[in-house]
C-alpha cells in the first residue's frame, strides 16, 4: 500500500498495475482503498496461484513458501475480492496482458494519457575493444596495477624480477621501495625505513591499538578480526602523528617561519604540534629510538633541513617544558620527508605528494602490525598456559576480566 499510494499520489502516474500471490491479506487493503476513493486511479490487478485449486493437498509456491492459511487467503478469493471493488481484473494471468492494454487504450481515448514517443535506447557497441578505440567508452576492460606483474615467467616489482631482488639483497627497505615508490632507492633510504619499522613495531600494551588487539584476542576472535581492531585506532592520536609532523613542520619551514613564530603561531591557533611531546620522555630522560635514529640519519643523509628545523622547534619547547621533545613519531616524519626532498629519486611534486597521501602513516601501520600480530600469539600462548613471563604479574590498563 505505501508504494500504490506512492504512485497514486503522482501526476506522472495514469494507471497502477498490481501483481499479487496466494497467501496474505494486503490485497484486501487495495480493496478498502479502492472503495473508499483513496485510490481513484485505474487499478489492473491479478493475483497468482490460482492453480492451488486443482489440488487435492496443500501447496506452497515460489522460494518464500507462499500458501493460504484460510479460505480468504487464496488467490480466488482475493481476485474475486478485487474485482468486486472496483479494480480490472482478467479472467486469467493469460489475459492480464490484454487488461492492461485495454485499460490504457480507454485512458489515451479519454485524453488522460497523452501518448509520446518512445525514447531509443543507446546503441550497445558490438565490439569492445573498438568501442574503446574509438572513445565511445571510458573505463578500461579491467583494473590497472603499476607495481607489480606475475603473468611473465616471474613476479616483478616495479619491473625488477623477484629473483634480481634476492640476488641484489635488497631486503624489507628495498622491497618497500619497489611497492611503494616505484624506485629502487639508495641503500641508506632502505636501512632507514627498516630502521623505523623495527621502531614502530611495538609500544607496549596498553597503548589503544595493542589494546584493542588484546581485547579481541582474549574474546577468542581470530587474528584478522584482532590485527583490524588494532589498526582501526590509528588515526591523529595514534599513529598519525608520523604524517600530521610531516605536514605541520614542512608547512612552516616552506614558509619561512622562525621557529618561534611556527611554535607561536600553532598556540594562537590552538593546535597541537605534532610529534612533539612525550609522557614519559623528556630532555633528561632521551627516548632511545630517537637518538638511535638521529645518529643514523646524520651519518648517512646528505642533508637533513627540515630535521633541523625541527630540533630548533624542540629547542623552544622544551624551554617552556622538559617534555615537550621531537618525539619519535616526529622524528620519523620530518626525516621522511627529508629523504624524499634530498635522495634525488623523486620531483618536489612527488616528493609533497607521498606526504599528502599518506605514505609516511603506511610505515607505521606496516611497524605496528608486527606488534600487534605479537599481542595476539601472546595472548593465545598465555590463555592456553603455554608458558609465562617473568613479568607476567605486571598489571597495565587492561580490565581484570581481559587479563585474568
Amino acid at each position: 500500500m505505501d508504494h500504490i499510494l506512492r504512485y497514486q499520489n503522482d501526476a506522472n502516474v495514469k494507471m497502477i498495475v498490481v501483481l499479487g500471490e496466494v497467501g496474505g491479506t494486503e490485497e484486501y487493503d487495495i480493496c478498502d482503498a479502492i472503495k473508499s476513493a483513496t485510490i481513484t486511479k485505474p487499478v489492473i490487478a491479478w493475483c497468482i496461484g490460482t492453480c492451488a485449486t486443482m489440488f487435492t493437498s496443500e501447496v506452497q509456491f515460489g522460494h518464500a513458501g507462499a500458501c493460504a492459511n484460510q479460505a480468504s487467503e487464496t488467490a480466488a478469493a482475493k481476485n474475486k475480492a478485487l474485482a468486486a471493488a472496483g479494480a480490472h481484473v482478467p479472467c486469467s494471468f493469460n489475459e492480464l496482458n490484454t487488461k492492461i492494454r485495454e485499460v490504457y487504450n480507454n485512458l489515451v481515448d479519454l485524453g488522460v494519457v497523452v501518448v509520446q514517443e518512445d525514447v531509443p535506447p543507446p546503441t550497445v557497441p558490438m565490439d569492445y575493444s573498438w568501442a574503446r578505440e574509438l572513445g565511445l567508452i571510458r573505463k578500461p576492460a579491467s583494473f590497472m596495477s603499476s607495481i607489480s606483474d606475475e603473468r611473465g615467467q616471474e613476479l616483478l616489482y616495479a619491473g625488477m624480477p623477484i629473483s634480481q631482488v634476492f640476488k641484489d639483497d635488497l631486503g624489507i627497505g628495498g622491497v618497500l621501495g619497489l611497492l611503494w615508490f616505484q624506485k629502487r632507492l639508495p641503500t641508506y633510504a632502505c636501512k632507514f625505513f627498516e630502521h623505523c619499522l623495527m621502531m614502530t613495531a611495538d609500544h607496549g600494551p596498553a597503548v589503544s591499538g595493542a589494546h584493542n588487539t588484546i581485547v579481541c584476542a582474549r574474546a577468542g576472535k581470530d587474528l584478522i578480526s584482532c590485527l583490524t581492531s588494532g589498526l582501526l585506532t590509528i588515526g591523529d592520536r595514534f599513529g598519525g602523528a608520523l604524517d600530521g609532523a610531516a605536514r605541520q613542520f614542512s608547512a612552516a619551514y616552506d614558509k619561512g617561519l622562525l621557529p618561534s613564530e611556527f611554535v607561536n603561531e600553532m598556540r594562537k591557533k590552538h593546535q597541537l604540534i605534532m610529534g612533539i611531546g612525550h609522557r614519559v620522555k623528556s630532555l633528561n630522560n632521551p627516548d632511545q629510538r630517537v637518538v638511535i635514529l638521529k645518529e643514523f640519519v646524520k651519518s648517512n643523509f646528505p642533508s637533513t633541513p627540515l630535521l633541523d628545523y625541527a630540533l630548533e622547534v624542540e629547542k623552544v619547547t622544551t624551554a617552556k617544558k622538559p617534555n615537550l621533545i621531537l618525539n619519535v613519531d616526529g622524528f620519523i616524519g620530518v626525516t621522511f620527508v627529508d629523504l624524499l626532498r634530498g635522495c634525488g629519486c623523486f620531483t618536489e611534486e612527488e616528493a609533497r605528494e607521498y606526504v599528502q597521501i599518506g605514505a609516511l602513516n603506511g610505515v607505521f601501520v606496516l611497524g605496528r602490525s608486527m606488534g600487534f600480530i605479537g599481542h595476539y600469539l601472546d595472548q593465545l600462548r598465555l590463555k592456553q598456559g603455554l608458558y609465562r613471563h617473568p613479568w607476567d604479574d605486571i598489571s597495565y590498563v587492561l580490565p581484570e576480566d581481559y587479563s585474568s
